[in-house]
């Protein structure tokens, strides 16, 4: 299939997932690594407390906080 039908039919909003191989699916730059990060207490009840409310885990909260900062620094 050429790209421009392949665009046509997401764009028709047609469900393209039939059309991918999925088994070579890859995330570029997403390769991940575990760290350890102490955090006081205070800081540990703030986050939680924040990710229930937003009703997500708090390593959720974590990546998105961080990753936004980053982003504003290379800015």
């Amino acid at each position: 299939m050429k790209a421009e039908d392949f665009d046509k039919k997401f764009d028709e909003g047609e469900n393209i997932v039939k059309h991918l191989n999925l088994s070579k699916a890859r995330r570029p730059e997403r390769k991940q690594k575990r760290v350890n990060v102490d955090f006081p207490l205070w800081m540990i009840h703030a986050l939680d407390k924040e990710a229930k409310r937003l009703g997500v885990p708090r390593q959720s909260i974590i990546k998105i906080w961080l990753a936004e900062r980053l982003q504003q620094a290379s800015a």
